[in-house]
């Protein structure tokens, strides 16, 4: 068997798999496309195992090892992606942010001076710009 053909094949299914991460914004479109990459790793190690004549067959045992890890991958990612959604109503990547984090403005210390003016527009441009990054 000819190398060539399979570690071809591989490539351009690791690259169809990293444009799917890069370019999507759904989650699950991108686990999908995480799945497609280590698939792509597994047909070159057996690809290589069968090439190299190994007595072992460590190319075939490590492609067993990665479609576990990959299982639970998606397991614990496809949970996480279900729980994002149902709090959220979306699983758009660009939407979504940490829910710990906190605004600057939000942030701010209250202002003892009396004034106040400065910190509540502030304030108000913060919350303006968090809506707006939620919707």
């Amino acid at each position: 068997m000819h190398l060539a053909y399979p570690a071809v094949l591989a490539a351009l299914l690791f690259c169809t798999g990293l444009y799917g991460v890069l370019a999507r914004r759904n989650a699950i479109l991108v686990l999908m496309s995480v799945e497609l990459m280590l698939n792509a790793v597994n047909l070159n190690l057996v690809a290589f195992d069968v090439w190299l004549r190994d007595a072992l067959h460590s190319g075939q045992a490590l492609t067993l090892f990665t479609i576990a890890i990959a299982a639970a991958e998606i397991g614990i990612g496809l949970a996480i992606v279900l729980a994002v959604y149902r709090n959220r109503g979306s699983s758009d990547i660009d939407r979504l942010r940490d829910t710990a984090e906190t605004d600057a403005a939000e942030a701010l210390p209250d202002d003892e001076s009396g004034t106040g003016t400065e910190d509540q527009a502030t304030a108000a441009a913060g919350k303006a710009k968090k809506a707006e990054a939620t919707a």
